[in-house]
């Protein structure tokens, strides 16, 4: 498993990389399900987004970690 990720000599920590990656696909998805009205369905919707961040935050270390090393 990598920790850092070198970019242009800059070494960067992984989990920097990945959090910003699953930032971006939760926020996507956040706008897709409020704009379905998916939300009128959820009891807390701030808890339901961060547990969709934590799952994809998991999706995406554990493909970093299946196709990089």
């Amino acid at each position: 498993m990598r920790y850092d990720i070198d970019i242009a000599g800059v070494l960067i920590p992984a989990l920097l990389l990945w959090l910003l990656i699953a930032y971006a696909a939760s926020s996507l998805l956040h706008a897709g399900l409020r704009r379905i009205g998916f939300y009128r369905l959820v009891w807390h919707p701030a808890l339901f987004d961060f547990a969709v961040f934590i799952c994809l935050l998991g999706g995406v270390v554990y493909l970093s970690s299946e196709y990089l090393s």
